[in-house]
């Protein structure tokens, strides 16, 4: 069971969390930051020195360093099992192509990049703490009949070779796949044991649940995880080290200091004495960082298994998503932005001449308004716009929050900001990369500082580059709206990122302004 001190139905806090969360610390701003009264690091007497398997604390209760170990080899974990699983599956095509009477090169080799493709988007070739392939059969048999049913039907409708081929090269490399991943996962299983191909894991929580966790990860090498320490402002007293077999690196507040200077891979959750509010903060901050990130779900006794889910004896762990700059969707989303701003600012380029041209008659020479904004990682880009207002000086663009009832703005300026026509200079930061397409919209240095002292959530905007339009706008945020909604919209659109989630939110985009003009 959880915690006494921390059962509450949802969350990873515990149930008195309040909203005197402490704010992000600043990047490149002034944003909030944790105090030492605020983040107390007690001394702990009840844990004692460590056993050898585990680093060794200097002193009791307090952060713990590393003890200097032997030279010993063992397998990088930075990229886990997927190297040997794809040579598993590739061999068993090989073998299956080899055994298939009259097959065809390119269309086999379209049903191995089907299959491939569809079983690495299964999740099969990540690193995985419960290797069974009794538990993979459903699906990766599903996986496997869905590509040969594809190049089956399509040979039918083509004419091409007999379908047959396809099916005996789908059945036998079924059957070939799941004998070779059979021996794969003994081999690692081995090796893990040995010590040789682990992940240096790390506990974020001090109560009896952590506890739990680490001992089943020491007692249980095939795990593949292996505790280096546990990270908890305030650990449960009653704990001995028998029952936390780790030491204390530091508080929550440490956690990206702590997985850089102790190469962590894995990161597990517990339940915690920190506020759910500065966890989630804690953990987004931490962004950047190479290692998987796994949560104890509430109630984890009702918790269904699936694909997201790795299972720690009866423990369940929920899988986080990647960081989206992670994944290599993610790459397309830089080529889909040069690619589109590039062809938008050609075809819209009369629209552009006469917007300059209108821009030029009402204010007077300087056409294009230049504002510092505040991009990816805090860093200042020089944003672009058609100039709607000349500002009576710089201070007053820089800290005035809205300008949409200045009775100084004159038609042309009310017509290009209606339409949203004066943001298409913003084409060009696209084309640059100070920007993209669809992201959380920048704001100025001045108010980043401001939202992010008012609003904790605020400053995790900057985790991805700004955008031309984004999830907040397409929900009506823009203007003089909560400052607290855009940031939690923006926040789950980074957390919950896809190419077609983009898709959508420029659709949208386009429904909007076509509304927006007509009123």
């Amino acid at each position: 069971m959880p915690d006494d001190r921390s059962l509450c139905f949802s969350g990873l806090g515990p149930a008195n969390d309040t909203d005197s969360t402490p704010g992000r610390k600043a990047r490149a701003l002034e944003t909030p930051t944790r105090t030492a009264s605020e983040d107390p690091t007690p001394e702990i007497s009840s844990f004692e020195r460590p056993s050898s398997t585990a680093p060794e604390a200097d002193t009791v209760g307090r952060p713990g360093k590393v003890r200097a170990q032997p030279f010993r080899w063992r397998i990088t974990p930075r990229f886990g099992a997927a190297p040997l699983l794809v040579a598993t599956d590739l061999i068993a095509f090989t073998g299956a192509v080899l055994l298939t009477p009259g097959s065809v090169a390119g269309t086999t080799i379209i049903l191995g990049v089907l299959i491939f493709c569809l079983i690495a988007a299964g999740g099969f070739y990540r690193s995985r703490a419960h290797l069974s392939v009794l538990d993979d059969l459903p699906a990766l048999l599903g996986r496997v009949l869905i590509a040969g049913m594809v190049m089956t039907s399509a040979e039918v409708i083509s004419g091409g070779y007999p379908a047959r081929a396809a099916i005996i090269t789908t059945v036998v490399f079924t059957i070939l796949a799941l004998c070779g991943r059979s021996l794969a996962y003994a081999g690692l299983r081995h090796a893990r044991r040995c010590g040789i191909a682990n992940h240096r894991t790390l506990v974020v929580g001090g109560g009896r649940v952590a506890g739990e966790l680490t001992r089943t990860m020491l007692e249980h090498p095939q795990y593949g995880l292996h505790p280096v320490g546990f990270l908890d402002p305030k650990p449960m007293q009653c704990l001995s080290r028998h029952q936390i077999p780790v030491p204390r690196l530091g508080n929550t507040a440490d956690l990206a200091r702590v997985i850089v200077e102790f190469d962590i891979r894995t990161v597990v959750v517990a339940f915690s004495s920190t506020p759910e509010r500065t966890v989630v903060e804690t953990l987004r901050e931490c962004d950047r960082s190479c290692c998987e990130v796994f949560v104890v779900p509430r109630l984890y006794e009702l918790s269904v298994i699936n694909r997201d889910t790795e299972l720690l004896r009866t423990l369940p762990l929920v899988r986080l998503r990647r960081a989206a700059h992670r994944t290599i969707c993610w790459k397309f989303k830089r080529v889909l932005d040069v690619v589109l701003s590039a062809v938008l600012l050609v075809v819209l380029l009369p629209v552009l001449a006469t917007c300059a041209l209108l821009v030029y008659h009402q204010t007077g020479r300087n056409v294009l308004f230049r504002q510092e904004r505040v991009g990816l990682d805090g860093r200042p880009f020089m944003l672009l716009k058609f100039c709607t207002l000349r500002p009576t000086d710089d201070t007053e663009a820089s800290i005035k929050w809205s300008i949409a009832h200045d009775s100084r703005i004159g038609p042309v300026g009310r017509l290009l900001r209606r339409t949203s026509l004066d943001e298409l200079p913003q084409l060009w930061n696209i084309l640059r990369g100070d920007m993209s397409l669809v992201g959380p919209r920048p704001e100025r240095p001045f108010f980043v500082g401001k939202f992010s002292r008012q609003h904790p959530r605020y400053f995790a905007r900057h985790r991805v580059p700004s955008g031309l339009t984004g999830l907040a706008q397409v929900n009506g945020l823009c203007g003089d709206t909560s400052i607290s909604d855009r940031a939690n919209f923006d926040n789950f659109y980074i957390e919950n990122w896809s190419l077609w989630e983009d898709c959508k939110i420029l659709l949208r985009t386009v429904g909007h302004v076509f509304r927006w003009a007509q009123r």
